[in-house]
């Protein structure tokens, strides 16, 4: 199992938007976050950054994450949050959120 945290922004007018779609994640788009091999996953907010949190259990994050980014459904509901998210200038080529390095856990 490896953790994975992630960071952008928030456009501040957008933020009931993103929180109301959160509230109520359509359940095929939670389907296939669990399909891909991701649990425990959250995502918080503070001064406009969205800070996501989840576990990965599977074995080729790579070809998970383009079985996720391949499915209908969840274009479908990143179309309707991309427009709500800034990513970081500072992001890797090829992110939309930013990873973050690990310092410090403690179970």
């Amino acid at each position: 199992m490896k953790r994975y945290g992630m960071v952008l922004k928030l456009r501040p007018k957008k933020y009931k938007e993103y929180k109301r779609l959160h509230a109520a994640v359509w359940p095929d788009v939670l389907k296939m976050i669990r399909k891909c091999s991701i649990r425990n996953y959250s995502i918080y907010h503070k001064d406009g950054y969205l800070f996501s949190y989840f576990e990965y259990t599977g074995r080729n994050f790579a070809a998970d994450m383009a079985k996720m980014a391949a499915d209908p459904t969840t274009q479908q509901w990143w179309a309707l949050c991309k427009p709500c998210q800034k990513p970081l200038a500072t992001r890797a080529k090829g992110e939309w959120w930013a990873n973050m390095e690990e310092l410090f856990h403690c179970d």
